[in-house]
């Protein structure tokens, strides 16, 4: 392990103030723009020295016997200076010890496109089978006078003369350690190295114009509401000839009068009469996929459930659907006439029911139980 009180001469019970001090004092000495060239890895070895020193918390670590560079990676953390803190109040946020401008240059003007976002609503019906939509959207579009170029026709950007088209200028700035130099954008070219001195009339300047796009979309089967559809290279067009962003469709499901969506599966209720479930009776319901016949066996209780397999969403990417499930509403007669209520007297008493006893149920085998155990099947 690195001995930082020796790096920067100070003794293991130094105070906050002395290694402050001292750090100081070893950072002016091999500073760049003082020793040189030869002089950053010296001041690397003092700036980390520093890092980890003056740090209450990784004092501590390192005390105990615990580098923090070490189990960092090197890299300095989120307390105290790390080392692009002190390079970025030497060197205006170079990160290097000879300087920052010819390492980062002139900015570029061309810049990709931003991505655009669309919503468009579609029915339940769409969500199952898939759909095609065309889409309008206002997009912006490579300027077809400039080509791109943000200049007007027969023009073409200047060198910057107050930066030489370097896009950054340097300046001698006094800090704790004395004179540094430190770099910033060209306020005269805002640091693109070059001015526009005639800009496209038909753009601004911008090298894209904005127009309104018809987009056809195909929707896969069992998008929902949500979902994003990311069409590449549709979006807007980047400033200066920039390449374009993605467009993305987000999908917003409206409801159905009749199904209801849980996932893959549809849900539906059917009211069927007391005495088709009683006796039995085979009906037509009416899907997506047409009418379907759906059994309704003798003695059928409220909350029974006939499960349609593959008449539901279809699974998005997979090619399958889910299944449609019709739950069965048992409608037992509100107004009955005097011959239809003698009869039912007469089945009553035929069954036994005339003088009927709550009988309780057991748990799990209720009404309640068979709802709850039909909305849990998927």
């Amino acid at each position: 392990m690195k001995d930082y009180y020796a790096t920067l001469g100070v003794s293991r019970d130094a105070s906050e103030a002395d290694i402050k001090k001292a750090y100081r004092k070893l950072a002016r000495e091999h500073h760049p723009d003082v020793a040189g060239p030869d002089g950053g890895d010296h001041f690397k070895n003092v700036a980390a020295a520093y890092e980890v020193l003056g740090n209450a918390d990784k004092r501590a670590q390192y005390d105990r016997g615990v580098d923090p560079r070490a189990a960092s990676g090197g890299q300095g953390g989120a307390q105290g200076y790390g080392f692009e803190d002190i390079f970025e109040q030497f060197f205006g946020g170079s990160g290097s010890p000879f300087g920052g401008a010819q390492q980062r240059g002139p900015a570029s003007r061309t810049q990709r496109g931003g991505d655009t976002l669309v919503q468009t609503s579609i029915s339940l019906e769409e969500a199952v089978f898939g759909a095609k939509r065309e889409i309008q959207v206002d997009l912006a579009d490579t300027c077809e006078t400039c080509r791109g170029t943000c200049c007007a026709p027969g023009t073409s950007p200047e060198t910057c003369r107050q930066c030489n088209g370097a896009g950054m200028i340097q300046r001698t700035a006094r800090s704790l350690l004395g004179p540094v130099m430190t770099t910033s954008p060209c306020p005269g070219c805002g640091g693109y190295g070059t001015i526009i001195r005639q800009p496209c009339a038909d753009c601004s300047g911008q090298g894209r114009t904005h127009s309104r796009h018809t987009i056809s979309v195909d929707i896969p089967a069992g998008v929902e509401t949500g979902t994003r559809i990311r069409l590449p290279n549709r979006g807007d067009a980047g400033v200066g000839g920039g390449s374009k962003g993605d467009l993305y469709i987000e999908i917003r499901e409206q409801q159905h009068p009749t199904f209801e969506r849980r996932g893959d599966d549809l849900h539906c209720t059917v009211e069927v009469p007391m005495t088709a479930a009683a006796l039995g009776a085979t009906m037509g319901v009416d899907t997506f996929d047409g009418e379907q016949q759906i059994d309704v066996r003798p003695g059928t209780h409220a909350g029974s459930t006939v499960r349609l397999r593959g008449l539901g969403v279809g699974r998005l990417q997979r090619g399958s659907r889910g299944d449609l499930f019709v739950h069965l509403d048992i409608q037992t007669p509100s107004e009955l006439d005097d011959e239809q209520r003698e009869l039912m007297r007469q089945l009553a008493v035929m069954r036994g029911e005339e003088l009927p006893e709550a009988t309780l149920a057991p748990i799990g085998g209720g009404v309640f139980s068979r709802l709850r155990d039909a909305f849990k099947v998927r």
